[in-house]
């Protein structure tokens, strides 16, 4: 089955896209939650046990022995359907189970899920467990185009996969020094036939000495600066004399970011 993406537009008419979150990892957060959920039924079950045992002994709570049965059966019950209520409208509509396997539930409109629907979509959850296994919502999820339940349905939302951040890019050295000098595209004014004029072969001794820019010696780097200036600065018309190696660097440096958009791709 081919990945399947969910298109929003935002009011200010930018395109979100997210990828639906399909039966497989749906399921994985499910079984993840409801671990974690056995484990503290066991746990309550095991402490009323052995609080039950210790009251057997004392006349005192004979009557009321009941009494702390119904408390952890309701108690559970709370936890076990409040558990998903609770983490899907505080937790960003994200479960421990979802946010594990990187998963989410939203609004169809992109938005964060609301506390009602929150609820409606959790009450709901008790039709979609039917006949047994969340049979009914498992056979939602697998023929809908949307991957949505029933009670996914009801309350608007769906379920996708956490959008990741895309990742810097790591400066290379020569793009370190040109931001530590603060150096922008802006700093040359160049028109366009100036700039059409510039040659593949141009770029390329730009390029070349801008890889080779802090493995050369000073000295011998400001000869190489003030020679390229001479052959490529001059010729195009841009002013070269009276400037101190400092600024006859940063001209050719900002070149460099101006020929890099222009040729970069197209050699």
């Amino acid at each position: 089955m081919t990945e399947d993406h969910l298109d929003i537009k935002t009011p200010e008419y930018v395109a979100i896209q997210f990828q639906i979150a399909g039966l497989g990892s749906r399921a994985a957060a499910f079984i993840i939650d409801q671990a974690l959920l056995m484990i503290i039924n066991i746990l309550a079950i095991v402490i009323l046990f052995f609080v039950m045992d210790g009251m057997e002994t004392s006349p005192f709570f004979l009557t009321e022995s009941t009494f702390p049965i119904a408390v952890v059966v309701i108690g559970l019950f709370v936890l076990n359907w409040g558990y998903f209520f609770f983490f899907e409208f505080f937790s960003g509509g994200r479960t421990l189970g979802k946010r594990m396997v990187g998963i989410r539930v939203i609004q169809e409109n992109g938005h964060s899920i609301t506390l009602l629907s929150s609820f409606i979509r959790n009450l709901v959850r008790l039709i979609d467990s039917l006949p047994t296994a969340y049979f009914l919502g498992i056979i939602m999820i697998f023929f809908h185009p949307k991957h949505k339940r029933l009670g996914d349905l009801v309350a608007g939302t769906i379920v996708v996969h956490e959008r990741k951040a895309k990742k810097k890019k790591k400066l290379t050295p020569i793009e370190k020094e040109i931001n530590l000098r603060g150096l922008t595209e802006n700093d040359l004014e160049l028109d366009d036939w100036t700039l059409k004029s510039f040659t593949a072969k141009d770029w390329k001794l730009v390029s070349t000495y801008a890889s080779r820019f802090h493995q050369l010696p000073v000295e011998e780097r400001n000869q190489l600066t003030k020679q390229i200036a001479d052959l490529l600065l001059t010729k195009k018309g841009i002013e070269v004399a009276g400037k101190t190696d400092t600024d006859l660097e940063n001209t050719l440096l900002v070149l460099y970011l101006v020929l890099k958009d222009e040729w970069e791709f197209e050699l």
